[in-house]
């Protein structure tokens, strides 16, 4: 049995310059997209920021009730 040469073909992918949906599944129905990550993730994001803007503002109250004892 004699080797037979087989036929490939090569295809090439690639993105003309010209091209203006690259990605249009992106940005459709970006607000509805957003509301549905929120509202899946409601209580993650409330118990990372809860503690983060609780620990700000205590900060802030601090500094400024150290600032006006130092003003006398």
């Amino acid at each position: 049995m004699g080797k037979q040469p087989v036929k490939l073909k090569a295809v090439v992918y690639a993105i003309s310059p010209f091209q203006q949906k690259i990605m249009p599944g992106l940005w459709k129905d970006l607000p509805g997209k957003i509301h549905h990550k929120v509202s899946e993730n409601w209580i993650s994001a409330t118990l990372l920021l809860g503690p983060l803007v609780g620990t700000y503002s205590y900060v802030q109250h601090f500094l400024e009730k150290e600032k006006l004892e130092h003003r006398y």
